[in-house]
């Protein structure tokens, strides 16, 4: 599928490309899934976001497939291996991709963002991206997972730094993020505590492990966190929702809490008091791009405990338009999932 214009579904069609070509450290996979993500819409909308992004564009960031051919230099896999792929590519050759900082890339290379991504029969990689999938989990199962966990990991992980004992709140519990971010912190001995807006959407939470639930917008959100942890109030909090969220964020911090700052999807501008935050020692962390270290990590823990987000909806490639409208719709719990 590819896009050739911005607006709404109709300015994605279905095309012939030439098949991709192996360079020397590159893979070519036959795509059986892709899984759609929410830069996928925002870039169909206009205008695109990561840069070096134009037009014609295959969409498509996460996907899993089947190795059909390996460069000369590739070792690390062979044609018949079952894999995914970190989309964040990067150059192969500059000082950030050198120490596995590639969303920082001086010269950007993202699967789906800039570069042909999942929506096709076959993709591009480079081979140093791509880890093999356990024959044990289906790849429909896999397609859930590059993104939205590499992301929480490095949310909740690597910035967040959540251990064993401690309490993580999240907002917008049933999104892809959240609900990565709600199964790694379990796998890591924390408690959770989920903010979502339905009643199914609650239900997704606890399904994933989240130890007590609310609705958005409770009330009584920082007393009721701060009686579930004793007085203590939350260690960590993961938002990325932005304003509508920002002050529910900080009063369920306890005393040197930790708010990790993911995205902005209710707006950009916040406000808040200085003497408040160096009072009761508040660390406001921003994550910025997942490392491939963070990328690894993610996959081998989702491996190894079989972790993965449920399946929204599911559709062949012609069909993308009503994936689009299902995604734009925002009442989706786990991935929508395309079949090429």
């Amino acid at each position: 599928m590819v896009q050739t214009d911005f607006g709404g579904p109709t300015a994605v069609s279905l095309h012939d490309v030439p098949e991709p070509i192996c360079g020397p450290r590159d893979v070519v996979v036959k795509v059986a899934y892709c899984g759609l993500n929410r830069l996928d819409l925002l870039q169909l909308k206009g205008p695109g976001l990561i840069p070096g992004f134009r037009l014609p564009h295959v969409p498509g960031m996460d996907f899993a497939g089947t190795v059909v051919a390996t460069g000369s230099a590739v070792a690390s896999v062979v044609p018949g291996d079952r894999v995914i792929a970190d989309p964040t590519q990067g150059c192969g050759g500059c000082p950030r991709c050198a120490v596995g900082d590639r969303s920082y890339c001086v010269r950007p290379r993202v699967l789906g963002g800039n570069a042909p991504g999942g929506l096709a029969e076959y993709v591009l990689a480079s081979a140093e991206s791509v880890v093999q999938v356990p024959e044990a989990l289906p790849l429909d199962a896999a397609v859930t997972l590059p993104t939205a966990f590499s992301a929480a990991w490095h949310a909740v992980h690597t910035v967040g730094r959540l251990a064993a004992g401690e309490t993580l709140v999240v907002h917008a519990g049933a999104s892809a993020v959240s609900l990565a971010a709600i199964a790694l912190a379990k796998r890591a001995g924390a408690s959770v505590v989920a903010f979502a807006g339905s009643e199914a959407k609650r239900d997704a939470a606890r399904a994933a492990g989240a130890d007590l639930v609310l609705p958005n917008g409770e009330p009584d959100a920082a007393k009721t966190v701060s009686l579930f942890t004793d007085g203590a109030g939350a260690d960590l909090v993961v938002d990325h929702v932005g304003p509508d969220t920002w002050r529910t964020s900080l009063d369920c911090l306890g005393i040197r809490g930790r708010l990790v700052l993911t995205g902005n999807t209710s707006g950009d501008q916040v406000s808040f008091s200085l003497q408040e935050v160096f009072h009761r020692g508040l660390k406001l962390l921003g994550t910025g791009g997942y490392s491939s270290a963070d990328f690894v990590a993610a996959m081998s823990a989702c491996f190894a405990d079989g972790l993965h987000l449920p399946t929204a909806a599911r559709y062949p490639l012609a069909d993308l338009a009503g994936a689009w409208d299902v995604l734009a719709a925002r009442q989706t719990i786990g991935k929508v999932v395309i079949e090429p």
